[in-house]
């Protein structure tokens, strides 16, 4: 069937903010999406209220409107834009939940806009839980026993007929939101309560408990004309119980049988059938009886899914690509791979390498919420890694984790945390087997599959054999590195230098080669230039070029603090070194990302963030240089290392991240430029720490060195509350000094985003924090442009950085972090570095910032790149600028830009609400308006933060609290 022509105007929903259960997932898909329809012939237009992504970005469509996901703003774009179609199945629940609005109010069928990929039936009958029950048995399939309710006392009925536990799903909702798995009835009545809240149809289905059963999801793919494909198989290494996207998963499916595979193929297809779904992606969760095989379908989601860009990044077929074009009339067979070129879509992938995805948890972020996994999702990110061999995979997933410290396990309750998973539950299953424990044992508490308990058994007996032998034999050697082992975790075994690991390795001829991802195991060749690493092979199927190139380092997996925006910035810097010529060699070990995708940069390799892995891809590749300003935080934390390892930093020196990672030599360098900073000091001991804040006079703010996102930073007021931090933080920051500053209070805090190509200083964004100082930036609400400062005092700020990136002789880009007290300037930190503000900032002013930073590491000159950009000015016009004021000019936009933040602490009840200086949003929004209190008003709509229409609230400080007097 050839592609539709009754439409040629298509709106895409986004997925907003991003949220546990909904994250950059969605924004890979919706920029699949994009560029695939945009290809086809149509004109696309975007509504996302989310700034950090680059489905926002203005090249991917014809249109972007920053917005609130609500029916009211969407039916405004509808209406100015005149769409033809309604896209609503790559944006998560979000937008799918917003399609059925749209049309149950009329809003599709007043402005004629079709519906595509979906129909709101299908939606409902596979969101719906009572109906979606009932299509299943319609077709014969087994489903669990269970009834929805919209009562708590019915819910109470329901459980006593079942028998507890019983897991309880609230209907339309994602990542689990609002059930859980309920032991008695107050449990369950507490549950039900939330549930019925969190569901949009106020329903929840209490469900007969498969806890400890197997749990597989299918990726599948259907088009018009019933061609229906299996992507991929998933095994979740968890049994039922915890929520999927926390579970440790495995593709394609280890433990299971080929007549078993063959029967949940033929179910799927049944079930798509039933469901009315016809065209694109879907997923569909089975959970299977292990002792009697009994097989029984759990949920389905009739749109691209959480695990649709594990399945697309494990196979590469992108599932989101065909996905919109399956929805405009596209058949599987007349597309082609876009991997091979060589066989059309409708080829169902096989690989020859097995997939670990590995979630990454933040539970020191939320203090007093219950630790243990369950149906509801607690994971803030994921990360995936490939190998020939389930073992070598897992090696590589779990030190791809990029984990800050080594969990603190309690062995004195070894056999009660494997009962009770928590987010350390493999950390506690390699306990367990080094402590003697045999798999049955582990077996019979986690009901984890014995197939891979074995393995890890072996990788854990493996282990101690290797403690018995030392760093002698080559072949012991090889054999680690073929089950996982990285050359830290050998350091640690052999008791001595990862440098000396990595020497003795090599000097043995004992190397990685790298394997195609290719979608067909090798049988027809692939196009498409997307590589992982093994030590089980010895055919290398790299062929670098000799085309200049440079290597970008990605941000690894999504975590609070480093989430999204850095991605943006990754696929900023990699189109603009293509755009300069040269070949952009992408390593990151994230499945959720665009920066993974297939066709994003001219070589992907699906790696660790790690020195050891950079290293052995730099000497296969031979680039220029490495790329570090733009992954967050990961890649400065391993700079040093690189650069003692003889790799050339393209534009960042090491000199400068040394300077402003280190505190006491930043302050040194600000008291040469006579710049202020808070008093300060660094600690290593209780006694050091009751001293210098003795000195430097309460409250104060304390921290460890060398974190991410505020982590473990608090305002301390006395003494006591000084040695219980200190005592608790030598276990967050092993080995590293604490640093203590003076507290301002009432304070208003700054983030400034800056460039600088070593003679010319550029402000692209100054952004006022709407909260004061204390509240971590990244936890602020924030403004552009400011609303409270002076001409006079935004001149000041403007001299005070350039004097500071000048100083530093700063290529590239930065952020700087202020705070105003009493009309003096006082310089918190500078990141030498893409900062979480960039998409925001560029988005604000119209100018792709990520992008001029990249030009600028490559040499080009500001003045240059803002006359293309930022064509207010010539060149010339910029130059004379620059002479007369020292510093070019900031773009000042004639609207408000406002940044607002998501914070999940409804996924965590029991955890202090407070916000401090410790980051905890998982992601952020954006309003735009014509003065500040419409666009503040419409962040807060898209945060999901509903405006109050009669009474205020008032909320007082701590120390102001302290002042009030009982009436």
């Amino acid at each position: 069937m050839p592609r539709r022509n009754d439409i040629h105007k298509i709106l895409v929903i986004g997925s907003g903010p991003i949220t546990i259960g909904q994250a950059a997932e969605f924004d890979y898909s919706g920029s699949q999406a994009l560029k695939a329809l945009k290809e086809a012939g149509y004109e696309v237009v975007v509504v996302n209220s989310n700034s950090a992504t680059i489905m926002t970005d203005p090249e991917l469509s014809n249109a972007v409107y920053v917005e609130p996901l609500t029916a009211e703003y969407v039916e405004k774009v509808i209406e100015k834009e005149r769409v033809d179609a309604l896209l609503a199945t790559l944006g998560g629940q979000t937008a799918l939940n917003l399609a059925v609005e749209l049309h149950e109010k009329g809003i599709l069928e007043r402005h004629n806009v079709k519906l595509i990929g979906v129909n709101v039936e299908t939606i409902r009958a596979a969101e719906d839980r009572e109906l979606f029950k009932e299509a299943m048995k319609r077709t014969g399939l087994e489903v669990l026993r269970s009834k929805v309710v919209s009562k708590i006392a019915d819910a109470v009925e329901v459980a006593q007929g079942l028998g507890y536990p019983v897991i309880v799903r609230p209907s339309f909702t994602l990542g689990g939101t609002g059930g859980g798995i309920a032991y008695n009835t107050e449990e369950l009545k507490t549950i039900v309560a939330n549930g019925l809240i969190e569901s949009p149809s106020h329903t929840v289905l209490i469900e007969e408990s498969v806890i400890g059963w197997k749990e597989y999801e299918l990726e599948v793919m259907r088009d018009n004309a019933g061609n229906f494909i299996v992507v991929c198989s998933i095994e979740n290494f968890d049994p039922m119980g915890i929520h999927t996207g926390d579970s440790i998963t495995v593709a394609p499916a280890q433990t299971l049988s080929d007549v078993e595979y063959q029967q949940m193929r033929d179910m799927a297809k049944k079930a798509l059938a039933a469901i009315g779904i016809k065209t694109g992606g879907c997923n569909i969760q089975f959970a299977v009886e292990p002792e009697t095989g009994r097989m029984v379908v759990i949920e389905m989601n009739p749109r691209v899914s959480r695990s649709s860009a594990l399945a697309s990044k494990a196979t590469g077929y992108p599932i989101a690509k065909l996905a919109a074009l399956t929805a405009v009339g596209f058949n599987l067979d007349e597309i082609m791979n876009y991997i091979t070129a060589k066989t059309t879509a409708a080829f169902e992938p096989s690989i020859d390498y097995v997939v670990v995805k590995i979630p990454r948890f933040q539970m020191e972020k939320f203090p007093g919420a219950d630790p243990r996994l369950n149906t509801q999702m607690k994971s803030v990110g994921e990360i995936m890694a490939i190998g020939r061999t389930f073992k070598e995979a897992l090696g590589k997933a779990i030190r791809s984790l990029e984990l800050d410290i080594t969990p603190k396990l309690d062995l004195q309750h070894l056999k009660e945390y494997l009962a009770n998973p928590t987010a350390d539950r493999i950390s506690y299953i390699f306990a367990a087997f080094r402590k003697g424990m045999s798999v049955e044992e582990v077996h019979h508490l986690t009901r984890i599959d014995r197939w891979f308990l074995n393995e890890i058994k072996q990788i854990m007996d493996f282990e101690k054999d290797l403690k018995g032998r030392g760093m002698k034999d080559p072949f012991l050697l090889k054999k680690a590195k073929q089950w996982g082992f990285s050359d830290r975790e050998l350091a640690e075994i052999f008791q001595c230098n990862e440098r000396d690991v990595r020497q003795f390795r090599r000097s043995h001829g004992i190397r990685p080669v790298y394997k195609m991802v290719d979608t067909c195991a090798g049988e027809f060749e692939a196009t498409t230039a997307y590589f992982y690493s093994t030590y089980n092979g010895c055919e290398n199927e790299v062929s670098p070029s000799r085309k200049k190139k440079v290597v970008v380092l990605g941000s690894g997996p999504n975590r609070i603090g480093q989430g999204i925006e850095f991605d943006y910035a990754n696929v900023h810097a990699v189109w603009a070194f293509q755009e300069e010529g040269y070949e952009v060699i992408m390593i990151n070990s994230n499945p959720e990302t665009v920066s993974t995708d297939y066709d994003i940069s001219d070589r992907l390799y699906f790696e660790p963030l790690t020195v050891e892995d950079i290293l052995e891809i730099i000497d296969n590749e031979k680039p220029e240089g490495v790329v570090i300003s733009f992954g967050g935080q990961t890649p400065l934390k391993i700079a040093n290392e690189l650069v003692r390892e003889g790799v050339k930093l393209i534009g960042t020196t090491f000199e400068v991240v040394e300077i402003t990672e280190n505190r006491e030599k930043f302050a040194k360098l600000l008291e040469e430029l006579n710049l202020k900073t808070p008093p300060f000091a660094v600690v290593t001991s209780v006694e050091d720490a009751l001293k210098s804040a003795k000195r430097i006079d309460y409250p104060v703010l304390v921290r460890p060195s060398y974190v991410l996102g505020g982590r473990a930073m608090a305002i301390v007021d006395s003494d006591q509350e000084l040695i219980k931090y200190v005592t608790q933080a030598a276990l967050i920051s092993p080995g590293y000094p604490l640093i203590i500053d003076k507290f301002l209070e009432d304070a208003t805090e700054l983030d400034v985003d800056v460039l600088s190509d070593g003679e010319s200083v550029w402000i692209a964004g100054l952004m006022e924090q709407i909260e004061e100082a204390g509240v971590h930036s990244g936890d602020s609400a924030c403004v552009l442009p400011p609303v409270s400062l002076s001409e006079d005092m935004i001149s000041l700020i403007e001299s005070t950085i350039c004097k500071l990136v000048k100083a530093l002789n700063l290529i590239g880009p930065a952020n700087v972090q202020l705070a105003i007290k009493n009309e003096q300037i006082y310089i918190l930190e500078l990141n030498p570095r893409a900062s979480r503000t960039f998409p925001f900032v560029s988005k604000a002013i119209g100018i792709p910032i990520a992008r001029l930073a990249a030009k600028v590491l490559l040499g080009r000159k500001l003045i240059d790149l803002l006359s293309e950009y930022w064509p207010y000015h010539t060149r010339d016009e910029f130059a004379t600028l620059l002479r007369d004021r020292g510093i070019l000019p900031t773009p000042w936009p004639r609207y408000y830009s406002v940044k607002e933040v998501v914070i999940p602490f409804n996924r965590f009840p029991g955890t202090d609400t407070l916000l401090g200086p410790e980051m905890r949003s998982t992601g952020e929004v954006m309003g735009i308006g014509e003065d500040f209190a419409e666009a503040f008003a419409k962040a807060q709509i898209s945060a999901f933060n509903p405006l109050p229409r009669r009474a205020i609230l008032v909320t007082v400080r701590d120390k102001d609290k302290r002042e009030i007097i009982p009436l």
